[in-house]
């Protein structure tokens, strides 16, 4: 287990400030990037400062509002965004898209010059290539982080406009500038820092330490240059100690049945889609990250959800855990009248040793799967455990045991019962009110005893799952963690509102 603290930020982020406590000063930022020369003028950069002004709406058209041809040869996408293009993942300027429409009016609009600051990013680019190289080395980056930076890097660096003519946004701490906002990929990731100052005082303990923090990243393939080489390069920028990113975990897209994701056209399933299915949050929490799109592009489908739901999460996990404590559960004479039984003979019983053997060998693949930020591995791995205590069971034929060899039948319990323990910690980052009504049906309280670890982080007691939960302890009310997700009738018309006609979906509010 490392030392470090660890500090971890999404894709997005908010830049308000709480309780009074001023986030990092925007002022300051741009008196240090003004002074150590990483910034221009459009006027100094005429032939980058054209933007594209919609006549009819009577505006600069923010990047979403404008929509066209990708400009890169053989991508071929004809939706491309004012600033990136999500297909092939290049940032742009507006003006390189072909044939640019405003996405508001349908209107075509024209090229209009106006004053804006640039991140002089070629000046940045001998710190900038230092400190990839070194983060990608020495931390954990996914294989698409790196692949797409080191195309960004081959492409060559460019000036990069950090301002827009636009009414909403951060104003521009600058008198000559006080009229625009700050480009929204400049300022969110400012705004990690910001939302932390809002939550301490101590902010710069965790943003001015690189020697004892790491930060993680989590976000979507269409994202990465944002945060390995414009942010960094914004931070860079000012000369300052500030903690820069060390792992970043990327994915690829996740599709909805057989096309893509889209809120503008109502394609998917989103929140409160998923709410309104009363599908518990934690079935969806699995079954998204165990389709976690880590390496490839991956597939929502209902029929998945359904599937993984039914035979993993009920048949394995739940399976599991309700045949180990309900038995315990039962009264003298068929059970342990829920008090957890002695184990006697533990540690010279072959199936149990074996177990616990097996149980360890993958709880230290599932460290080091997390620490490197495989989330889906991780999963994977925690899941197997499950299986591996049906396994254990089925092969022990405890129901026999009870009768024929009680001390055996002790052990093979309150073996069992250590792995549901086990399962409710490795479990909990991805499933945590799950794990929370495990604990409570071990009668155990989720804040002292969510661990598998010693105080030194070692987890050497988890080879001894017998040992993790006291003999003469006694469990909680036993009921099923799951039940059967079957195709009603509501999910059902769900399905095909939300596939067919997603207008439809208001139907829902009324079934």
């Amino acid at each position: 287990m490392q030392s470090t603290r660890k500090c971890t930020s999404g894709s997005t982020s908010a830049s308000t400030t709480l309780a009074g406590r001023p986030p990092p000063s925007r002022q300051r930022y741009a008196n240090r990037f003004s002074a150590n020369c990483w910034t221009t003028t459009g006027s100094q950069r005429t032939q980058c400062s054209r933007f594209l002004y919609c006549e009819s709406c009577q505006r600069f058209l923010a990047d979403r509002f404008v929509v066209g041809s990708c400009p890169v040869e053989g991508c071929g996408n004809d939706t491309a965004r004012g600033d990136q293009c999500d297909r092939c993942g290049r940032l742009l300027n507006s003006t390189e898209l072909i044939d640019p429409r405003c996405k508001v009016c349908e209107g075509i609009p024209i090229v209009r010059d106006t004053d804006h600051l640039f991140l002089e990013l070629p000046l940045l680019k001998e710190q900038l290539e230092k400190y990839i190289d070194e983060a990608s080395a020495t931390g954990s980056w996914s294989q698409n982080a790196v692949r797409i930076t080191d195309a960004w890097l081959k492409e060559g660096l460019r000036p990069r406009c950090i301002t827009r003519d636009l009414k909403w946004g951060v104003p521009v701490p600058h008198e000559k500038y006080k009229d625009k906002v700050f480009y929204v990929w400049f300022d969110a990731p400012i705004g990690y820092i910001s939302i932390t100052a809002c939550y301490t005082p101590e902010w710069e303990k965790w943003w001015k330490n690189p020697e004892n923090v790491e930060l993680y990243q989590f976000m979507g393939k269409d994202n990465v240059p944002f945060h390995t080489v414009m942010f960094p390069s914004a931070l860079l920028g000012t000369g300052e100690n500030w903690t820069l990113m060390k792992n970043i975990s990327v994915t690829e897209y996740l599709n909805y049945e057989s096309g893509k994701f889209s809120k503008t056209k109502g394609i998917g399933v989103f929140g409160n889609d998923a709410k309104a299915t009363n599908i518990p949050a934690d079935v969806w929490r699995y079954y998204l990250l165990s389709n976690r799109p880590e390496a490839s592009d991956a597939v929502f489908t209902w029929g998945g959800l359904q599937i993984k739901h039914n035979n993993e999460l009920l048949k394995n996990l739940g399976n599991f855990i309700y045949r180990v404590l309900s038995f315990i559960a039962k009264p003298e004479g068929a059970g342990y009248g829920s008090i957890i039984p002695e184990a006697p003979n533990a540690d010279i019983h072959p199936l149990s040793q074996s177990l616990a053997e097996t149980v360890g060998n993958l709880i230290q693949q599932y460290i080091d799967a997390m620490d490197k930020v495989k989330l889906k591995q991780g999963l994977k791995i925690a899941m197997a455990i499950s299986s591996e205590g049906n396994a254990y069971l089925q092969e022990s034929q405890f129901w026999k045991l009870y009768k024929q060899d009680p001390a055996s039948c002790t052990t093979v319990m309150k073996t069992s019962v250590g792995v549901v323990y086990l399962l409710a910690c490795l479990l909990e980052p991805f499933m945590p009110s799950f794990s929370k009504d495990v604990l409570q049906q071990l009668n155990l309280s989720p804040n002292e005893h969510i661990s598998f670890a010693d105080e030194k982080g070692e987890s050497d007691k988890a080879k001894r799952p017998w040992d993790l939960i006291p003999s003469n302890h006694r469990i909680g009310e036993i009921v099923p963690l799951f039940t059967e997700l079957v195709c009603t009738s509501t999910l059902f018309m769900f399905f095909l509102c939300i596939h067919f006609h997603p207008l439809y979906v208001r139907c829902l509010h009324f079934l």
